[in-house]
């Protein structure tokens, strides 16, 4: 199927590895120019030589920091350089691990300016590039926590249910300016931190950690791919999905236990 999008300009948060990069490579499979941001010079530029040499198209990068005004701002200033963007993946974000009553004010506030005042800055800025170039496309990638929390990171279910709820606001505004916009409530999808964390408790049993954490939470017993979850959100960022407006796509393998 081709999805329409060759020569496109894609800008993806959090883009240097796991999901983002995921999500940049299959971006750049189909033809589109990608924007890559991440924190890290070294390895957002490392990631997107790599896809520049496999896939034949324009990878630029944007150091830096999405929770703040001015890291925004220069994606926002870098995207405008290439022409303007036509799709924006929000997708910058972490895990947290806290109580409530423990939790510092500022431990919420950094949480709520990564995972929902970039995708607010970022999306209202760069629907007016979008808006001359005829239309485009928004995902804001959140999290099955939005939905379905894990008792242990209070903060990152929190801040990811107000991305789920932004992105569903937004699309009623965007619509009417020919941009579409969407979310991704991810279950579990295997990715270096996981990997990580499964090291971390089991060492060389790492794999059947992860095994089991399968087992208990999706019926479809594994872990997503990056790259299953990063072809669904090509798609649904695509022309061939261009009646799904504001909608909510848990990509989870059944892990959602309501309906």
């Amino acid at each position: 199927m081709d999805l329409q999008l060759k020569d496109k300009v894609a800008v993806i948060t959090g883009a240097s590895k796991g999901i983002g990069l995921g999500i940049a490579r299959a971006f750049a499979q189909e033809g589109c120019h990608v924007v890559m941001t991440a924190r890290t010079q070294g390895e957002v530029d490392a990631a997107a030589m790599a896809i520049e040499r496999e896939f034949h198209v324009k990878a630029a990068t944007v150091a830096s920091d999405v929770s703040t005004a001015e890291g925004c701002e220069a994606i926002i200033t870098h995207a405008a350089g290439l022409g303007g963007a036509d799709i924006f993946v929000s997708n910058a974000g972490t895990g947290s691990n806290e109580t409530v009553a423990d939790a510092p004010d500022e431990k919420w506030m950094d949480y709520w300016n990564l995972h929902v005042m970039a995708a607010v800055r970022l999306s209202r800025r760069l629907a007016d590039q979008m808006e001359k170039k005829g239309g485009g496309a928004m995902l804001m990638n959140a999290s099955i926590c939005a939905v379905q929390p894990l008792w242990y990171e209070p903060i990152y279910n929190v801040t990811k249910a107000a991305l789920l709820m932004f992105g569903k606001c937004l699309s009623n505004e965007m619509i009417k300016r020919n941009i579409r916009v969407n979310t991704v409530n991810p279950g579990l999808i295997r990715t270096g931190d996981w990997v990580k964390t499964a090291r971390e408790l089991r060492g060389e049993a790492w794999e059947s950690y992860l095994q089991e954490v399968a087992d208990e939470h999706a019926p479809i017993r594994r872990f997503a791919t990056v790259e299953e979850l990063a072809d669904f959100c090509v798609f649904l960022c695509s022309p061939r999905a261009s009646y799904s407006v504001g909608s909510a796509y848990h990509v989870d393998g059944g892990m959602l236990k309501t309906v």
